[in-house]
């Protein structure tokens, strides 16, 4: 998997990309956040890890541009700050859209923690899309055919994959349209 880094301290973007490619990731380094988003725009990746200041673009103009960018998968922005402590600055930057932080100096083994989170998001934000994409389902039975997972009811799929229970009701319009006026026939013909 590719990472983005956006870092403009040349020691801190070295010590990340290393840190990243000793882990397996193949990385991508721009120097501040308008590189990163001009990279961003060619090629998409799932992953950023960015500095929060940096000239140009900071991390938060950096994670709205990526945000507002509707052409890709979701991308998982990690950014990196030396300002911990300071609460008004995360909500901040979660507004922006930031997934997680990561406080300076770099610690490999929080590094990877987050990385690891960010892969198992990224996964399971690309079973959602794969579930929102057309399902083939049956005109007689209206089970529903899942990949490697065979033929199964609607309320089996919802449970199964979405965690979703159903309960029955019926639809006031469709009472009132057809079961209403058959309950009425059935009254006049007793």
């Amino acid at each position: 998997m590719n990472v983005l880094i956006a870092e403009d301290d040349f020691i801190s973007q070295r010590l990340l990309q290393t840190n990243l490619e000793q882990m397996g990731y193949e990385v991508t380094v721009a120097n501040d956040g308008e590189e990163a988003w001009r990279m961003y725009q060619t090629m998409p990746t799932r992953i950023i890890v960015s500095d929060w200041l940096m000239p140009n673009m900071d991390g938060i103009e950096l994670c709205e541009h990526i945000r507002g960018h509707k052409k890709s998968d979701y991308t998982y922005f990690i950014m990196l700050t030396a300002n911990i402590g300071e609460e008004d600055n995360y909500f901040k930057a979660m507004d922006a859209g930031v997934d997680d932080f990561l406080a300076k100096p770099l610690n490999r083994t929080q590094l990877q923690i987050r990385l690891h989170v960010a892969e198992r998001i990224l996964k399971s934000t690309s079973r959602i899309k794969s579930l929102e994409n057309v399902l083939t389902i049956c005109a007689y039975t209206k089970r529903i055919n899942f990949p490697d997972e065979g033929w199964q009811t609607i309320e089996e799929f919802m449970d199964n994959h979405l965690g979703i229970k159903l309960s029955h009701g019926i639809d006031p319009d469709h009472y009132e349209k057809v079961i209403k006026p058959e309950l009425e026939k059935l009254k006049t013909t007793e």
